[in-house]
């Protein structure tokens, strides 16, 4: 029964996946041909295929290095074997954060998300209510993005769509008294989780800090230790400019996990491992579609598997 959940796991994904796989899974195959020596032409054709599945020249050098060290101690002794070697070794980097989407000890928790404009921020908000809702939460979503015109609508379109309650106030009121009043209508109604929406332009680093301290600030009053997660939603079509933009948010506030989203869009899915290494913040979860249902709960596992499948 758990295998035929993983398979399906893995089929989904690799449909979300096909871009990637069109370029990553047929170069590996013409690679990894039966009998092939590792020797310096297969090393280089494999580091030029990880690159260009961006999974980053730094994580990349990293992996052929040590492949070079296995093979020399003969713990890998022809091409074939490099395959699992590979898989094993992204798999492992993958798992090294914690995936898992904490909840506070006594409801309600709150989730906070940010992301520049354009990354699928308000989308990947509307799937994650959908699942947590699904998941048997009451969820309310707060719109604290109050700089940006229209917003507000495209969330509530996207709230709607899933059954959730929102709280909003007009275009331009203080981000942090929307965030206040959401965090009281979530304690007055019972709901399990408040999810906060941010504006998303990066401003300068300090500016971002002063307004997303004062909605932490005035949230915590309400809520004792929110926001108990802090997810970061990057557009994975960016390729290394999603990791520029982590970095930069990163060293502003205290980031918990990702939400990649538009991994469907995008040739290069091997992003997921270039910001899992070079940032060492988890994958929590992973867009891979436009419908609200196309949103799948990270799992290292599962995403190598449908990778190289």
């Amino acid at each position: 029964m758990v295998f035929g959940i993983f398979s399906k796991a893995v089929e989904k994904l690799k449909e979300g996946l096909s871009k990637t796989r069109g370029i990553f899974t047929s170069r590996l195959k013409s690679l990894f041909t039966l009998g092939r020596k590792i020797d310096q032409a297969f090393l280089d054709e494999l580091e030029e295929t990880m690159i260009l599945a961006d999974i980053g020249v730094q994580t990349t050098n990293r992996i052929i290095g040590m492949l070079k060290e296995a093979y020399k101690n003969k713990e890998i002794e022809d091409a074939g074997a490099v395959l699992e070697y590979l898989k094993d070794q992204l798999k492992r980097q993958l798992a090294a954060g914690d995936s898992q989407l904490h909840f506070a000890e006594k409801p309600p928790t709150v989730i906070l998300v940010a992301g520049v404009n354009g990354s699928g921020k308000t989308t990947s908000i509307g799937k994650l209510a959908k699942f947590l809702q699904d998941s048997g939460k009451k969820v309310i979503v707060c719109a604290s993005d109050t700089f940006r015109a229209a917003a507000i609508e495209q969330l509530e379109i996207w709230v709607k769509r899933c059954g959730c309650d929102m709280v909003k106030h007009k275009m331009g009121a203080d981000p942090a008294a929307v965030a206040y009043d959401a965090a009281e209508a979530t304690l007055a109604r019972g709901a399990d989780i408040l999810i906060i929406d941010t504006a998303g332009r990066l401003h300068t680093k300090t500016n971002l800090m002063q307004e997303l301290g004062k909605i932490k600030r005035v949230v915590q009053k309400k809520i004792p230790g929110a926001p108990h997660e802090t997810l970061l939603v990057l557009d994975a079509t960016t390729g290394q400019n999603a990791i520029n933009q982590a970095r930069t948010f990163k060293e502003a506030i205290d980031i918990t996990g990702l939400f990649l989203a538009k991994l469907d869009g995008t040739a290069k899915g091997g992003i997921v491992v270039a910001i899992s290494d070079e940032l060492s913040i988890p994958v929590k979860f992973i867009g891979i579609g436009e419908k609200l249902d196309d949103i799948e709960v990270f799992s290292a596992d599962t995403f190598v598997e449908a990778l190289f499948s």
